[in-house]
């Protein structure tokens, strides 16, 4: 089996930088959870992952958490909560989503036991245009870890590789829909990015969210492969990235802001003012996590959307 994550070659490598980046800090997404490195380096929760970080300890640094250590498993269910779900029951949650939405059963595929059979036959719409309403229909994954409920290349439970046809995320069956509806590569280059840019996902773990990110990087990548035999090019890697990291975010699901607030200044002088004010006492600034409405072309909150706008 080859690699799940790869950050040292093409596509990651292409766009890593980009990849990293926090759209509402303007800086780098943080670990936001302590790291040991092999050779026995200590990263705090607060430091931001960079690439030079991630090329110095090497490419089993990141990597999802079924590769993990048993040891390191568990003291992130402890510590952080977190536990992983395997494909069939994204599957099946996915499958409840989609039955509210077409009014019927069955239409990716069916479910058996613990496991699926997909359609062969295109996806039924009632009107021409409905497909494209379901494509820009809005999805979030809240605490979305490695992204499952949204692509589904491997399963994060037995890290099985997943075949395409056989995918189950949200946006794989976006794209299905794209590939069934499109005649030509402008026009489903224009609908693949419409179904990115209509999927979301928060994270709290930076690790998590990068491997998340990187997922759906590749999804783009397999899809491309598949409907039109051929890689995207960096201008395409450089379009998709944008979206991606604008759709998944950092953030701390209980208040709506970036994890441990805003990113301290590195080398920051201190001036008497500092002592003034008490270096130690002060909290740090929460910001409000920005993600971006691609429809009306503005970036906005979290936390205003979650209020109730539309």
């Amino acid at each position: 089996m080859g690699k799940l994550i790869d950050i040292n070659n093409y596509p990651v490598s292409i766009v890593l930088k980009s990849l990293l980046k926090d759209k509402t800090t303007r800086k780098n997404i943080i670990f936001a959870t302590r790291v040991c490195t092999e050779n026995g380096t200590k990263i705090d929760e607060t430091e931001q992952i960079t690439v030079e970080l991630l090329k110095g300890f090497g490419n089993n640094m990141i990597q999802p958490r079924v590769l993990k250590s048993q040891e390191t498993q568990e003291v992130r269910t402890r510590n952080k909560a977190e536990v992983f779900t395997p494909s069939w029951i994204c599957n099946k949650m996915n499958n409840h989503c989609d039955d509210e939405w077409f009014g019927r059963k069955n239409v990716f595929n069916i479910e058996k036991d613990q496991t699926w059979e997909p359609t062969i036959n295109p996806v039924p719409f009632k009107e021409k245009k409905e497909w494209q309403r379901y494509v820009d229909s809005k999805r979030l994954e809240i605490t979305c870890g490695e992204a499952p409920y949204i692509v589904s290349r491997y399963d994060t439970t037995t890290a099985e590789l997943i075949p395409i046809s056989r995918r189950i995320g949200i946006l794989d069956r976006k794209l299905r829909v794209v590939n069934e509806n499109t005649e030509n590569e402008k026009e489903w280059l224009k609908w693949a990015y419409r179904a990115f840019q209509s999927v979301y996902g928060y994270e709290f773990q930076g690790d998590n969210l990068l491997i998340a990110r990187i997922n759906l990087l590749n999804t783009f990548v397999d899809y491309m492969n598949d409907k039109w035999k051929r890689n995207p090019d960096e201008k395409e890697l450089k379009k998709i990235t944008n979206i991606i990291v604008w759709n998944l975010w950092q953030m701390d699901g209980i208040t709506g802001t970036v994890p441990f607030g805003k990113p301290q200044e590195r080398n920051k002088q201190i001036t008497i003012f500092d002592y003034m004010v008490g270096i130690n006492d002060s909290e740090p600034e929460q910001l409000d996590c920005k993600i971006y409405d691609w429809r009306s072309n503005e970036s906005l909150t979290y936390r205003s959307l979650k209020g109730g706008r539309k």
